[in-house]
């Protein structure tokens, strides 16, 4: 994509790097036959980036995963998936590894996850290298391993080839998977949310690498995500899939100024847009004075937060003299990048971290050298929505077991009816119907599953509400949903909530007053508005100027602004 945003023309049967024709995929399960994707056609050309884009359970990931033959055994696929002219489908052994890594690679969803822990990033980068070279000595391995690693920016490669995946950062470790792919000159990469859960100076920069990638190798790139902002920045054209099926196929520029589909104006609408709508800005003046002059719920003063060093290391400070305030009704929006201290700020909130130094009072009770026993009937007024619910529930629980924990921990007295009733009406509060409370955790779906976190925070009417990045992993119609709700129940509940989170976007749309935190002190804490369109500190401009927005023309030009202020970006 150029500059202006102009989207590469289509691919051509000529011209095709990869031409999928009428894609079918059915599962078997126990309960009958899946369709997951009906009739799919889709063409990529050399050099150009296809952003496919629909919410969880569209299919996307599973044409992705048909690319490369990955689909578990219990799928049935026809149709035809050509690579370079060679049909895919049905495709197995010899035949089909060869393919792989040579003439496409996919960097999936979470390196975090994909990464082998025991074994060095050179051995990791080695693996392909090994299979599709095997007369390469181990020296020479070495060597394409630090040339890979160098493609893809990673500083001191020479080096870093012998350290271990837990030892880089999360967009460190992003390059490695993008490393991988590139090893053995794959003229198509397919990447599966490869900025998910990224801080967004990560993301730029990760998206940079992939257009360096397409520019420098002539890559072709699909790109499987649910951030429009993400699209408008990187994609030269545009597929949105619904229930298995391609409903629309564009360029960028096209199907952000005319969607033709209803699905695809709803999904573009859904999006939230920076500076767009101010939770602050809407409030009326009566409003903020009421938020103004409500007692401290949470007072944090010189607050520091510190791990002791461990194997002659020396002690860590996470949290630096921090200072904030949060009052009765106000929702308080804490960004920054990994690693900043805001998630550690709310953990200390609920006594799950220990202060080390100043001041925290929350709900009147001071922190610094708190006992649990002693701060046992404090917690149940305060209310913890975790980043993923999937982790966070008991599997072995039912829905109405998971919510109903807290009641039996804090109100023993109640009766099992009256704790049946207590979290029906919950469910029916966060628009899950009341027949969902015999369903498990894995038989809801994303959003479900955090609209029942919502309601187990909720479930001891709390007067203060910590959300741990609740909403990173949505769909964006999902994560839509997910705080329209999150925004009614504050209004009408009036808890004070702490909202964490590394979307300013979606921070903005919630947040009465937000604070900033960089490597562990508070740069930046005012009214919405105040410091998003006033931001004071240089990090504070770099978050607001990393944040792609849903528009390819506008993003275009954040991004050559980006990069005459800042660069392309370092390794992260």
């Amino acid at each position: 994509m150029s500059d202006t945003g102009t989207a590469t023309e289509p691919a051509t049967d000529r011209t095709a790097r990869l031409e999928i024709r009428d894609l079918d995929v059915h599962f078997a399960t126990d309960a009958g036959d899946v369709h997951a994707v009906d009739g799919v056609s889709l063409e990529v050309a050399p050099g150009e980036i296809l952003a496919i884009v629909g919410e969880s359970g569209s299919g996307k990931s599973v044409t992705a995963r048909s690319i490369l033959g990955l689909l578990p055994e219990t799928a049935e696929e026809t149709g035809g998936i050509l690579i370079s002219g060679t049909d895919v489908v049905g495709l197995t052994g010899p035949r089909l590894r060869a393919l792989r890594g040579e003439d496409v690679s996919m960097i999936f969803q979470e390196p975090s996850s994909a990464l082998n822990p025991v074994y060095p990033i050179w051995w990791q980068i080695g693996e392909g290298l090994r299979a599709h070279r095997p007369k390469l000595t181990r020296k020479e391995i070495r060597a394409e391993a630090i040339k890979a690693l160098e493609s893809v920016g990673i500083p001191d490669p020479a080096e870093r080839i012998d350290r271990y995946p837990h030892e880089f950062s999360g967009g460190q470790k992003q390059r490695v998977m993008i490393a991988m792919a590139l090893a053995l000159g794959a003229e198509l990469i397919v990447a599966d949310e490869p900025t998910t859960a990224l801080d967004v100076t990560v993301q730029a920069e990760i998206l940079e690498l992939l257009r360096d990638v397409r520019d420098r190798f002539g890559t072709s790139v699909i790109v499987i995500t649910h951030n429009m902002g993400v699209v408008a920045d990187l994609a030269d054209s545009v597929a949105v899939m619904f229930r298995g099926k391609v409903i629309e196929r564009a360029g960028v520029q096209e199907l952000f100024a005319e969607p033709r589909e209803q699905y695809t104006q709803k999904l573009l609408a859904a999006v939230p847009h920076l500076g767009r709508r101010s939770a602050w800005t809407e409030l009326s003046t009566a409003q903020r004075q009421v938020i103004e002059d409500a007692d401290p719920v949470v007072e944090a003063k010189d607050l520091v937060i510190e791990y002791p060093g461990r194997l002659g290391r020396p002690p860590f400070r996470a949290v630096k003299g921090v200072d904030f305030t949060i009052r009765a009704g106000e929702v308080y929006g804490l960004v920054g990048e990994s690693g900043s201290g805001k998630t550690t700020i709310g953990r200390a909130m609920v006594g799950l971290e220990r202060t080390t130094g100043g001041s925290l009072r929350v709900l009147g009770h001071e922190m610094n050298g708190v006992r649990e026993r002693a701060f046992k009937p404090v917690r149940r007024r305060i209310g913890f929505v975790f980043q993923d619910p999937a982790t966070s529930f008991n599997p072995h629980l039912t829905i109405e077991q998971c919510i109903a924990e807290p009641l039996i921990v804090h109100e023993p007295s109640l009766s099992a009816a009256e704790r049946t009733q207590r979290v029906r009406d919950l469910l029916e509060a966060v628009e899950l119907p009341g027949a969902y409370s015999g369903r498990y955790p894995h038989e809801l779906s994303g959003g479900q599953r955090q609209r029942v976190s919502l309601a187990r925070a909720l479930v001891l009417g709390p007067e203060l509400l910590i959300a741990d990045e609740p909403t990173s992993a949505l769909d964006v119609s999902v994560q839509a949903t997910v705080l329209d709700l999150f925004r009614e129940l504050q209004s009408r509940l009036g808890f004070a909530a702490l909202f964490i989170s590394h979307d300013l976007a979606v921070v903005d749309t919630l947040a009465h007053r937000i604070g900033v935190l960089y490597r562990g002190e508070l740069v930046e804490d005012g009214h919405g508005p105040e410091v998003l369109q006033r931001p004071r500190h240089d990090y504070t401009r770099k978050l607001i100027a990393s944040l792609p927005v849903p528009d390819p023309i506008e993003q275009a030009k954040r991004r050559e602004a980006f990069i005459q202020q800042w660069g392309s970006g370092a390794a992260s």
